[in-house]
């Protein structure tokens, strides 16, 4: 145990002010410095333009958002990270991260205090929702607990390698991170380069297919697999084209839904300007509805 409490001391030493918490009008966050200049964070927590990043000296500076990446729940800061260093990620000739592996997780929730909890990895292999309910694969989950606020915060091994990126917190006490290595790696360098890599949108809530056929079912319409329209947001693709809330949706440019991953996966092939071909069913009737889709 003394062993132990030595490494994540110096890790802590070593990484500590790379940490850093980020402030904005939709409320805290925690961020990671990864190259000069460039602070790495979660999608989710960038709701607002505005961001401040908050180093851990009492430093803060107002930030860029250089590219995001909601398919992956990522984003990338341009700021003046001033002298900190950055966190380096693990070499390539480490190896995968494996099950048992002490792991240590950080975080600066709002700049209001390093936190720093040790614990192991539990599963390399963890699916989760992203942002907008996009599905999420090859989670690291890892037994360290973490504050409300902490997402964006780094995951690192006892040498203070960079291994993920805490995203999200799951019952009971884990937390899923996102593993930093292969393609994700080439998504960070392609955010910090500027990459926004947003996705076009409909402009619609909705409800899966199990939902959805619930819901039907409890006002007296046949069951029907498909996704749900629960609302739909004004000036949109989706509202100009006609689409109503209780519309269920049961196909999209000719691929039948039965998940919401479907949807998304006819979506990121598709790109700003095309019209995209709906199989919509009101009530009993089945319609086709055009969309031109966009990305704002």
């Amino acid at each position: 145990m003394t062993d132990f409490e030595s490494a994540i001391q110096a890790a802590l030493e070593h990484i500590g002010p790379a940490v850093v918490g980020l402030r904005g009008r939709w409320g805290a966050g925690s961020g990671t410095v990864i190259a000069p200049g460039r602070v790495l964070t979660n999608a989710h927590n960038l709701r607002h333009p505005e961001v401040t990043v908050i180093f851990s000296d009492g430093r803060s500076e107002s930030a860029q958002v250089s590219g995001t990446d909601l398919g992956v729940d990522l984003a990338v800061l341009e700021v003046d990270t001033g002298e900190v260093e950055p966190v380096s990620r693990r070499p390539e000739q480490a190896g995968p991260v494996t099950v048992g592996r002490p792991v240590l997780a950080l975080a600066n929730p709002g700049g209001r205090g390093l936190h720093a909890t040790p614990g192991f990895v539990s599963s390399v292999t963890v699916s989760f929702r992203g942002p907008h309910g996009r599905s999420l694969t090859g989670g690291v989950e890892h037994t360290a607990p973490l504050p409300r606020g902490s997402s964006g915060g780094p995951l690192v091994d006892l040498e203070g390698h960079l291994l993920a990126l805490n995203s999200i917190r799951m019952d009971p006490g884990l937390v899923v991170a996102i593993p930093l290595d292969g393609s994700i790696a080439d998504r960070v360098e392609a955010l910090g380069r500027g990459d926004r890599r947003q996705p076009v949108r409909l402009g619609i809530a909705v409800a899966p297919p199990r939902a959805a056929r619930r819901l039907r079912s409890a006002v007296g319409l046949p069951p029907r697999d498909g996704i749900l329209v629960r609302a739909v947001q004004d000036a949109t693709p989706a509202d100009r084209a006609g689409l109503r809330r209780g519309d269920l949706i049961v196909a999209a440019g000719g691929r039948p839904l039965d998940s919401l991953d479907s949807l998304y996966e006819v979506l990121d092939t598709a790109r700003k300007g095309d019209q995209l071909e709906l199989g919509v069913v009101r009530g009993t009737d089945e319609q086709t509805v055009s969309v031109g889709l966009r990305t704002d």
